[in-house]
């Protein structure tokens, strides 16, 4: 009998040894209503306990993904991964009831509504991920005792007011996202505080102010994108501390003149982005010293002075975009470096020869809007084209007044008649080429960093446009991540019409989290923005939708320029990385009818005056033999006249 119950007191042992802790009760029955509410059921089947270390959801790589911590007595749910799922609606109270969570992920679905205040109670959190949703009204305060958060991601939201000052409190934080969050006023001085930070995305919000200078005090700072919105230079010189920066990008800058003064030893930086900043004064010799860096960009601002020849010593540069500045003098002769692959000086003074190595293999290059001789291209068209605009006149160019272009794809002819020509060749990140017939011209640059199927500057679809009988016209376009410029050459001077015509192809309008992008640029027709912060899809009320836009211009110099500009607006990764900037599918200029037809319009007009006098010469002779018939009729009734008698009417 001792050997039995020695025994059975073994095996209780061990029962309690192989056991496993069931879940906190009340923690399942909040986990049971957010299944049911999100309509998980499929995926999540708790008819076993949640925190059993066999169940299909608890390892790393599942999604959604349920794991725990447990004690000898109970087990807490401390990660929830819900991502990518499409669940809708708003955040539902029972989440804040697992109050152990320490990473949830929520990113990239559909959830609406604010942020609860409840949130607060996971007071445990260190990884917040609640980007790429449809969230709205002002980010919570509360999110300010999450004292233990490490990286906070509230992206691509439509979030308003401003971003609370609580957020100082989050001390322990090393990542920030909060692009394209609908977020305005001014970038609080209270994120001073957050010491660890070494990630920080804010672009595409309505930030305003000065560009914070508190910034240059995070020196652990390695990620900083700030374009595209309100805010003011001039990027303040204690930015120069911030030396272990790999990716610093700065744009768009509303106003206030900046220097380069503040790039000191930056050896850690592979991208700089300074885009439209109003950036002054010379190019700094020492940017080639930047043994690391990839990606350099410096267009679009008041750079002046000649390129330094340092910057033929860049060990590492791939794309170098100094286009649209005022440097002049000649450029480098081995400027093109041996990883150099695009090569931007468009639209400055600079004058002299190409570079000796210019047709390398694998190299784009702009240089429109340039004085350097381009005798030297093999390509006689591009070396048309690059006469024609430094010239500002097409005398080579047989005089048009009309030109029509199938962006990005095969020439075709409109169902109206309209022969749009082939515009299928490949650009690179600094390209331009002239049309068969040289009456047009493209320019694109700009690279698309992060793009997962390489760059591609074409964009394209199988599936039918809506809204045309032009389907096959809207199914390929030209995009760009920076500055798509379209040239008419050879134009009779006077006044043109400009039709744009526009389908959103790359970004979907579904009720998937795929359908929360939004492209926004702007448009310049002759230097003259004429609209801004253009978003196909909303103008033509879904995607995949055919819409034309109608503009004027003004030819005075035989030239049109149609540019499409991105300014750092928009949603950058949805529904996949690098999904930004302008997108144009066909363009048709043609001359309005007043100047085509003025010398007809001349004769109809003398046709109408000499009618018009006719008309009135039989008027006034019909009214004179009405006249003298009645003063023939009442002549026995004529009034007495005083003074000089006047002279009887005779018939």
């Amino acid at each position: 009998m001792g050997i039995l119950s020695f025994a059975f007191f073994v095996v209780c042992i061990l029962k309690v040894i192989v056991a496993q802790p069931a879940t906190d009760p009340n923690e399942v029955v909040a986990l049971k209503k957010l299944v049911d509410y999100w309509n998980l059921s499929t995926k999540l089947n708790l008819t076993i306990d949640p925190c059993n270390k066999d169940a299909t959801w608890a390892t790393e790589d599942k999604n959604p993904r349920i794991a725990c911590e447990c004690s000898t007595t109970v087990c807490h749910i401390n990660h929830l991964k819900i991502y990518a799922l499409d669940i809708s609606g708003d955040i539902p109270r029972e989440l804040f009831e697992l109050k152990e969570l320490m990473d949830l992920n929520l990113g990239q679905n559909v959830l609406s509504g604010p942020i609860p205040s409840e949130i607060r109670q996971l007071s445990k959190m260190q990884y917040l991920s609640l980007g790429i949703n449809n969230l709205s009204g002002p980010v919570p305060p509360e999110l300010g005792s999450l004292t233990k958060l490490v990286s906070l991601s509230i992206s691509s939201n439509n979030f308003n007011g401003n971003l609370p000052t609580e957020l100082g409190k989050l001390t322990s934080l090393e990542q920030l996202y909060m692009d394209s969050s609908g977020l305005s006023g001014p970038i609080p001085e209270e994120l001073s505080n957050l010491k660890l930070l070494h990630t920080v995305w804010a672009s595409d919000n309505r930030f305003t102010g000065k560009l914070p200078e508190f910034l240059g005090t995070l020196t652990n700072l390695k990620t900083l994108r700030l374009q595209g919105t309100n805010l003011e230079g001039p990027i303040p010189l204690n930015y120069g501390a911030l030396t272990k920066l790999d990716d610093l990008r700065i744009g768009d800058l509303s106003k206030g003149e900046s220097s380069l003064d503040f790039l000191g030893n930056f050896t850690s930086l592979s991208i700089l982005l300074l885009r439209n900043c109003h950036l002054v004064g010379e190019l700094p010799k020492q940017l080639s010293s930047f043994s690391n860096l990839k990606i350099l960009d410096l267009s679009f601002n008041k750079l002046t002075g000649q390129i330094p020849n340092s910057f033929q010593d860049f060990a590492s540069l791939q794309y170098l975009f100094l286009g649209n500045n005022n440097l002049n003098g000649e450029l480098p002769e081995s400027i093109i470096s041996p990883n150099l692959v695009a090569l931007d000086v468009s639209f400055n003074s600079i004058s002299g020869s190409l570079p000796l190595n210019f047709a390398k293999v694998g190299l784009t290059m702009n240089v429109v809007g340039t004085s350097i001789n381009s005798d030297s291209l093999y390509d006689e068209k591009a070396s048309t084209l690059l006469q024609c605009l430094d010239n500002t006149k097409c005398s080579n160019i047989a005089t048009s007044t009309s030109f029509s272009v199938k962006c990005g794809g095969m020439k075709q002819v409109s169902a109206s008649g309209i022969r749009f020509d082939d515009d299928s060749e490949t650009l690179g990140a600094a390209s331009y080429y002239a049309g068969s017939n040289y009456n047009w011209a493209v320019s694109s640059t700009g690279t698309f960093i992060s793009n997962p199927n390489g760059p591609q500057y074409i964009a394209q679809t199988d599936t039918q446009i809506s809204g045309t009988l032009d389907s096959e016209l809207y199914k390929t376009a030209r995009t760009s991540s920076s500055s798509l410029r379209y040239y008419g050459l050879g134009l009779k001077n006077g006044k043109y019409a400009v039709e744009l015509h526009f389908a959103e192809i790359q970004m979907e309008d579904t009720r998937s989290w795929k359908g929360l992008g939004k492209r926004l640029f702007d448009i310049y027709i002759q230097g003259e923005r004429v609209v801004e912060d253009f978003n196909i899809q909303d103008e033509a009320g879904a995607s995949k939708k055919a819409l034309i836009k109608k503009y004027e211009g003004n030819v005075t110099n035989n030239i049109l320029d149609i540019h499409f500009f991105w300014a750092g607006k928009g949603t950058c990764c949805i529904p996949v990385q690098s999904t930004y900037g302008p997108l144009v599918s066909a363009i048709h200029v043609s001359q309005v009818g007043d100047q085509v037809s003025s010398k007809s319009d001349k004769k109809r007009v003398g046709k109408v005056v000499g009618i018009a006098f006719g008309c009135a010469a039989g008027l006034l002779i019909i009214s004179s033999i009405f006249y003298l018939w009645w003063m023939k009729k009442s002549a026995t009734h004529q009034r007495i006249h005083t003074g000089s008698p006047t002279k009887p009417l005779t018939s």
